[in-house]
């Protein structure tokens, strides 16, 4: 590969091609996603009401009747598990987004397929991208977005093919990926070419490739925290004696029990925080060879450093028992809102060494 590489014109427009299609299907993807949550009716036993109210010592089996054909179909008994923010009750995890009817969970394998065609296309978009410059598409802001929610929807759907519980990740997923793609294709937007030559190194693929693989996972830990938060404000509301509207109710009684969404953002977080170390050391190394310097304080690196710190920070306060639950939440959430900063921010607000990268 040389700068001089001329740049393959028909596949730059195919992969534009597919990109445009990929959103057209995530667009049918997100309403079948509607529909889940829309046409699947909420279970009409109050499943986590009775859940938070039941003692702890006798928690009697909870079966779910849905009248389906005229007939009566009983749905397995939950996963019982116990709230870590208070670990005085247990809560089982709600019926899904489909709420437990055959129709909603028919619209949500809909939507999952049509979000897995729609991973496809996008997939080959950026592909047939690195193909027309034969580099890694991941250059500019633009590759680097079209690449980052590729990665996101391809991680939610290895969780979905391992058996994984996340379904109800696969509105907020679409919806984000949507925009993503919206803000890539519109203000983003960079025709296919060449690398400047402080690019042109084998570091762009492990260096850059790792930090869009950190940031798609540490998107849906994010996802979670926040769905999270909701959710367990629901079952602290139940367990006093409040009544949540009817909104709150349909939607938050569908998703998993907030110890679960709780457990399940701390995993991944925890899971990708060692590959994050290695992003940072990795570009360190990489400027060392451009730039003559391990570190300079540059502010992409000072704000992947941050993005350290935040995420080291909720680790530990998960690690320590004042911190648990919720305060250890705000510390997730924050922390993202450091890599969003890092990957949105300072490469388009922050006069960097980075900036090529826009």
């Amino acid at each position: 590969m040389t700068l001089a590489a001329a740049t393959n014109e028909n596949l730059a427009q195919i992969s534009n091609y597919l990109i445009y299609s990929s959103m057209a299907v995530y667009t049918l993807a997100f309403f079948g996603h509607i529909a889940e949550w829309t046409l699947g009716s909420r279970s009409k036993v109050a499943r986590t009401a009775a859940a938070l109210t039941r003692s702890a010592d006798n928690p009697a089996a909870v079966h779910v009747q849905v009248k389906n054909a005229g007939g009566t179909a009983v749905l397995d008994r939950p996963k019982v598990v116990t709230r870590a923010a208070a670990g005085a009750r247990d809560v089982p995890d709600g019926p899904g987004a489909h709420g437990g009817t055959e129709k909603g969970d028919l619209y949500g394998r809909i939507a999952v397929s049509l979000t897995v065609l729609a991973f496809l296309l996008e997939v080959g978009g950026v592909v047939a991208r690195a193909l027309s410059v034969q580099r890694a598409p991941w250059g500019n802001m633009y590759e680097f977005s079209t690449t980052f929610s590729a990665v996101a929807v391809g991680v939610y759907l290895a969780l979905l093919l391992a058996g994984k519980n996340v379904r109800w990740a696969g509105l907020p997923l679409v919806t984000t990926v949507l925009l993503d793609l919206g803000v890539a294709v519109t203000w983003l937007y960079t025709e296919s070419d060449q690398l400047v030559p402080a690019l042109d190194s084998y570091w762009l693929w492990i260096h850059v490739s790792t930090a869009i693989f950190c940031g798609a996972v540490f998107y849906l830990g994010a996802v979670g925290t926040v769905l999270y938060l909701f959710r367990d404000s629901y079952e602290s509301k139940l367990a006093g004696g409040g009544k949540p509207g009817r909104f709150a109710t349909s939607v938050l009684e569908r998703l998993p029990a907030a110890a679960s969404l709780d457990k399940f953002s701390y995993r991944v977080n925890a899971a990708v925080f060692p590959l994050w170390t290695f992003t940072i050391i990795a570009g360190a190394i990489w400027a060392g060879d451009a730039w003559g310097r391990y570190w300079g304080w540059d502010a992409k690196e000072v704000w992947s450093f941050i993005t350290w710190v935040a995420y080291a920070s909720y680790l530990h306060a998960r690690a320590t028992a004042g911190w648990k639950g919720r305060k250890a939440a705000y510390l997730g959430l924050i922390a993202f809102a450091c890599w969003l900063f890092n990957y949105y921010g300072v490469n388009m607000f922050v006069n960097s060494l980075h900036s090529y990268a826009k």
